[in-house]
């Protein structure tokens, strides 16, 4: 059989994908993390997996779906938020723009899953069931009532679920898990279907999502799920302290508002009292993408007037960041490799071709 016959879709699909195989699970399960530092990984959109010293791996966020793939489909579901928010119909052309760095599938040691909210961009259930298949029955699925009530539908035990509101704190090894106010105004224009909201004063925001500070040995990370910019930052700014913040950022289209802008990331950096700021879920949606460039200009033109003490950091998906030893980078950039060039000698014609 000739290598054309052998190939179809389906092992196209097999070969190709997750893009990044198994590269990131490795990378991740060899990290070992040093004493008062913590290991972080971006998993795309605001997928974040912690790595401590004492062991503990917290995934959170992680997500393994797709956004839109056929323009078959004209118009939103009903009572989609987007459609609640600005009374639009026509389909969102939110294709997803980032590639798949983790394979969720090959996951071997958490410690705990988590969901900020039920969004289905913060909550996956293909991580769901591979964990509850194939690992520990005793890791914790922890978020807001919502998102506990999604596992439950979809299959997660009720008692391996632990529904956390502001003010709680879950201990996973030597890090502690507080739960806090979340922002995100477009959860509170969701509903389970069409229902007509108008007039009617939302008071279960506690119930959708929670925003998340991981008090870690390296330092503490805040988890902003998907927040929009809130005075009541400071409160939490004041209360904790916050090493690393990361912020939901993006270019919102005409009548939407659901991602931080440039200048909510900087006031929402100031604001939490952080060292380090970090963009994510820009990468994401096609139709939401910013100039990261925004950023830094501002940051720029404030810093010094403003007397900011906290400076962005630049991810890209799939990178490793390590608090506080990479503290003063702005920039990340994807191991270059090549490192042990000329330990053997070049086989090449002659040297002056090189």
């Amino acid at each position: 059989m000739s290598k054309i016959d052998e190939i179809t879709r389906e092992s196209w699909l097999l070969d190709s994908f997750p893009e990044w195989g198994t590269w990131l699970n490795e990378e991740i399960e060899e990290e070992i993390v040093q004493p008062k530092t913590v290991a972080m990984w971006w998993l795309g959109n605001v997928g974040l997996w912690i790595k401590t010293p004492g062991g503990a791996n917290i995934c959170t966020d992680l997500w393994c779906g797709k956004g839109k793939r056929t323009k078959k489909v004209k118009d939103m579901v009903a009572g989609h938020q987007m459609a609640n928010m600005c009374g639009c119909r026509r389909l969102q052309p939110n294709l997803r723009n980032s590639v798949f760095v983790i394979d969720p599938f090959a996951i071997k040691n958490v410690d705990a899953i988590l969901s900020t909210h039920y969004h289905q961009d913060h909550i996956d259930p293909n991580v769901a069931a591979h964990v509850v298949k194939n690992l520990d029955p005793s890791i914790p699925f922890i978020g807001p009532k919502k998102s506990v009530e999604l596992w439950v539908k979809w299959g997660v035990p009720q008692d391996r679920c632990v529904t956390v509101k502001p003010g709680d704190v879950v201990k996973i090894k030597d890090t502690e898990i507080v739960a806090l106010d979340s922002f995100d105004r477009t959860c509170l224009v969701t509903t389970d279907g069409y229902q007509d909201i108008r007039g009617v004063c939302p008071t279960d925001m506690d119930e959708k999502a929670v925003n998340f500070l991981f008090k870690t040995p390296g330092g503490n990370i805040y988890h902003s799920g998907d927040s929009h910019y809130s005075i009541y930052f400071a409160k939490h700014g004041k209360d904790y302290d916050i090493d690393v913040a990361l912020g939901s950022y993006g270019e919102n289209p005409v009548g939407i508002q659901d991602k931080m802008t440039s200048v909510d990331m900087l006031r929402m950096a100031e604001a939490l009292n952080c060292k380090v700021v970090i963009p994510v879920h820009y990468d994401i949606w096609s139709n939401f993408m910013p100039d990261l460039n925004e950023i830094k200009v501002l940051w720029d033109l404030k810093k010094d007037r403003l007397g900011y003490k906290f400076h962005p950091f630049f991810w890209e998906v799939g990178g490793k960041y390590i608090y506080p030893t990479d503290k003063e980078k702005i920039y990340y950039h994807h191991d270059r490799g090549f490192h042990d060039c000329f330990d053997h000698e070049p086989n090449t014609p002659f040297r002056s071709i090189l």
